[in-house]
């Protein structure tokens, strides 16, 4: 579990839209979107995600449906369950996971500023 931060814990259920400005843990079930600008979002080994996602780095433990946009790092974990296309200048997936949708590697926002100045 991540230090400080939000939590949505195993026995909550959440339908609509998230937006965190803090990093943000998910054990419970979201569907909808989830929105952690510029922090991390972790979803839990029991955490259940159907909604498209948007943070600086992500990591999965748990089942994920939709598209993942991490500005840094996704990470998946090895008993995670990742169905959707996924956008990121990082990624680590761990023996054991699975993945099914499409990697789009794109430059970190700090790369992408060093390179234009």
């Amino acid at each position: 579990m991540t230090q400080g931060g939000a939590q949505i814990g195993q026995g909550m259920t959440v339908k609509g839209d998230i937006s965190s400005q803090e990093d943000l843990y998910v054990d419970g079930e979201v569907e909808g979107s989830i929105e952690v600008a510029g922090h991390v979002l972790t979803i839990g080994p029991a955490g259940k995600v159907e909604a498209r996602i948007r943070a600086r780095n992500v990591i999965i433990a748990g089942t994920v449906t939709g598209n993942v946009e991490a500005l840094q790092k996704i990470v998946i974990r090895k008993d995670a369950n990742l169905t959707g296309d996924i956008k990121t200048a990082g990624i680590s997936i761990e023996d054991g996971a699975y993945f099914k949708g499409s990697i789009d590697i794109v430059p970190s926002e700090s790369r992408a500023e060093t390179a234009s100045a």
